[in-house]
């Protein structure tokens, strides 16, 4: 089993910054891609950012420029920098991530969530 526990959420004021956090620990043998998905009230959970294993990155649009996502392989961590924050970025994020096991079986796990609210 795979445990992700998700860090960096909070209350924010328009314009400012979070940093988001997940570390991944268990019966891990290698991952793939990790990433951070949303979802705001009423909404579909969509993609913010992903970064595969070998560098390779893609964003939300709307994130394109403020956001940006990097991992750390050696601590199986995953993190968010999230400037210019608008009302809009307002949502639980998830962190997401494909795992293959020792066992080489791969699975897909979630975060619990964390809330980000954009607020004056």
């Amino acid at each position: 089993q795979v445990r992700l526990v998700e860090s960096g959420g909070g209350l924010v004021q328009p314009g400012g910054s979070l940093r988001l956090s997940c570390a991944a620990s268990g019966s891990i043998f290698r991952i793939d891609t990790m990433g951070w998905y949303r979802q705001a009230p009423g909404k579909q959970r969509e993609l913010v950012a992903v970064k595969s294993s070998g560098g390779n990155t893609n964003y939300a649009d709307s994130v394109k420029g403020r956001f940006a996502i990097s991992r750390d392989s050696a601590k199986n961590t995953v993190h968010l920098q999230m400037n210019s924050l608008k009302p809009e970025d307002t949502a639980v994020y998830y962190c997401n991530v494909d795992v293959t096991s020792w066992q080489f079986t791969v699975r897909n796990y979630w975060g619990q969530g964390t809330q980000v609210t954009v607020s004056s």
